[in-house]
């Protein structure tokens, strides 16, 4: 095992410590961060395994059987089939729905966010303080505060119980237009700049060409954010769509789960429960596939040289 000498100055005299270098190497455990962290994990993932475990049980096995245990058939592909038929393929359409409100509400937040983060981080003008204290004002609102003053507005355009009144408000993401602000500052040298614009390229190319690729994590970042948060929206299409026909899967699948509750409606509950693991599986492939992309996007920035 080797040693290192530090020297260290107390009074007049000069002293020697010794050090263990593997000590200082070796990162430090803490038995009750692993607990806790074990607890978390366990909180995680307990509902995630009743949900696959119950979507693989018939309607019988759903009330006989231990819950996180599996029944004794695996109806798995019946309920998958069922779910996807039943009320004429009602779920496609809801699921349709909801891809149409995250390609539009979810991409559009992120491209805004793109060039107003941008704008933002790379250009001076007046009132840049003022934008800055509004942004920080409107990441601080919550969603549900502006919901009924958004629904009063929509309601005097003509605009609710239509897919607009889900996919506009969903274009302004104040805190994706923070995340790509500070991101843009760190990620895209001036200095780059400055040499793309001596080089004779106009602000959209040296955008596109220079800017655009070192923002792409945190577009990646910024676009999971927002995708998750149109894919889960509940409350603003649960005041805004009166007709079914325009549901989210969040609104669909809990109109499954009040006509479940009512008398002679628990022949649908394992399609509440089947549903509900369809609902999940695109969000689980879209954090495994960019998830690399998402936390390079996070750590942009958090260390200077």
């Amino acid at each position: 095992m080797s040693t290192a000498t530090i020297p260290s100055v107390r009074g007049p005299r000069l002293k020697t410590r010794t050090v263990n270098k593997h000590s200082v190497d070796r990162p430090r455990r803490s038995p009750l961060l692993t607990v806790l962290t074990a607890v978390v994990l366990v909180y995680s993932l307990v509902p995630l395994v009743w949900l696959l475990i119950n979507s693989t049980k018939t309607q019988q096995d759903l009330f006989t059987s231990f819950g996180l245990w599996f029944g004794d058939s695996f109806a798995l592909w019946d309920n998958i089939t069922t779910t996807l038929t039943y009320a004429d393929g009602v779920f496609v359409r809801w699921l349709g729905n909801t891809v149409l409100y995250v390609v539009l509400g979810a991409g559009g937040a992120t491209f805004l966010a793109i060039l107003g983060g941008y704008a933002l981080a790379k250009f001076d003008f007046p009132g840049k303080r003022a934008v800055f204290a509004v942004v920080i004002g409107a990441v601080a609102v919550p969603g549900t505060a502006l919901a009924v003053p958004t629904f009063l507005m929509f309601s005097q355009l003509g605009l609710t119980n239509t897919p607009w009144a889900v996919i506009i408000p969903s274009l302004i993401s104040p805190f994706g237009l923070y995340l790509m602000w500070t991101f843009a500052a760190e990620a895209v040298p001036t200095e780059l700049l400055e040499a793309a614009r001596i080089d004779g390229a106009g602000e959209f190319r040296t955008f596109f060409r220079v800017s655009l690729p070192l923002l792409a994590p945190g577009i990646v970042t910024v676009l999971l954010f927002t995708m998750v948060a149109t894919w889960n929206n509940y409350f603003l299409p649960l005041i805004m769509l009166r007709d079914s026909s325009w549901y989210p899967l969040t609104l669909g699948l809990n109109a499954w789960n009040a006509q479940a509750a009512t008398a002679g409606g628990e022949a649908i509950f394992h399609l509440v429960i089947t549903g509900s693991l369809l609902t999940i599986l695109p969000l689980v492939a879209a954090f495994l596939l960019l998830q690399r992309y998402w936390q390079s996007g996070l750590a942009a920035g958090s260390v200077k040289e």
